[in-house]
């Protein structure tokens, strides 16, 4: 089979497409022919050699990848025949080997592909849509919802945006550059800024002061000085929930933290979602997951996917390291 194999920790040149073994299924194991494979920008750390509280470090040489998505053409020894031919998707967990055109993985971890969605979207929500739905548990939405979005046309943000609009709340979704704020208005944000730009904030307050309105919500995947001014606009009981930092610009890209004295005098909260958190309050990942393909199947969540061809592992890669991607990122053999 070919594959993308990392032979040393590096930039994005070091993954290679390459001829290797077939992976063989072991007990209680399949084989998946892939038809897409998550790129996930923990990936891109892995391949530099670091690790992370989700993430061991990797063995060399390794293929990278956590999610895949495709048909069953073989099962190990103590896994139910009726597996074959069936059109699945998986989050593999840490043991990688996504980035091929045949992937192993425990049986127990298989969701069928619910009808009318593609591989790739399977992905999208076998991973971004479970984290997606576990963010959203920790925050009521509603008609009286006034949610604010960073990174609104990422893969997470872009749900989120459909999540609380389908919730009947007032969405400020906030995007890095012209391409990615037209993407988030067509997903339905009631309001799409540049946070690019210095004048988003003030943007923003005209448009939440001609209503009467204050920000209930900030979904924070950003960071530093833009997260900063969108919880300036919360109002008295506003949350500020916190599940990445990845920002553009030199002055985001650092979780934003407050001392107890200023939420207690700002009347707000600010709280990290992201590890066993989210997970204990999304009912666990299989339960995440499940929600996650039923939500997208029936169209009320619609996931936002950048597809690349497998030999370009290299340029999906590089893309989201320099955020110019749009939605989940997938390769397809």
């Amino acid at each position: 089979m070919h594959a993308v194999r990392l032979h040393a920790f590096g930039p994005a040149e070091n993954l290679v497409h390459e001829v290797t073994e077939d992976p063989v299924p072991g007990p209680g194991q399949v084989r998946i022919a892939v038809a897409a494979a998550g790129v996930h920008v923990l990936d891109t750390a892995l391949r530099e050699g670091a690790a992370g509280p989700y993430a061991a470090p990797a063995t060399l040489p390794t293929v990278p990848g956590r999610e895949v998505a495709g048909t069953v053409e073989s099962v190990g020894e103590g896994v139910d025949a009726d597996w074959l031919g069936r059109r699945v998707v998986a989050h593999i967990g840490q043991a990688p080997g996504g980035y091929a055109e045949l992937a192993v993985t425990e049986a127990e971890r298989l969701h069928e592909i619910p009808d009318g969605l593609d591989a790739a979207e399977a992905v999208a929500m076998i991973g971004t849509g479970r984290t997606a739905l576990g963010i959203l548990g920790f925050t009521p939405l509603g008609p009286d919802s006034v949610a604010l979005v960073t990174a609104a046309a990422g893969g997470i943000g872009t749900l989120l945006v459909q999540y609380a609009k389908n919730a009947g709340a007032t969405v400020i979704a906030l995007a890095g550059g012209p391409a990615k704020v037209a993407r988030a208005a067509e997903n339905g944000a009631d309001l799409a800024l540049d946070y690019t730009l210095p004048d988003w904030p003030r943007a923003a307050r005209t448009y939440l002061d001609g209503r009467g309105l204050r920000a209930t919500l900030v979904y924070d995947a950003v960071g530093g000085a833009t997260a900063r001014a969108a919880v300036d606009l919360l109002g008295p009981g506003g949350q500020h929930v916190v599940y990445g930092w990845s920002g553009e610009g030199l002055q985001d890209g650092q979780p934003l933290a407050f001392s107890a004295e200023e939420l207690a005098e700002r009347s707000i909260t600010s709280a990290s979602v992201l590890g066993p958190r989210l997970v204990e309050r999304g009912g666990g990942l299989r339960a995440m997951e499940t929600r996650a393909l039923a939500e997208a199947a029936a169209g009320r969540l619609r996931p936002a996917v950048q597809r690349y061809p497998l030999a370009e592992a290299a340029a999906a890669h590089r893309a989201l390291e320099t955020r110019g991607t749009m939605g989940k990122v997938v390769l397809e053999p």
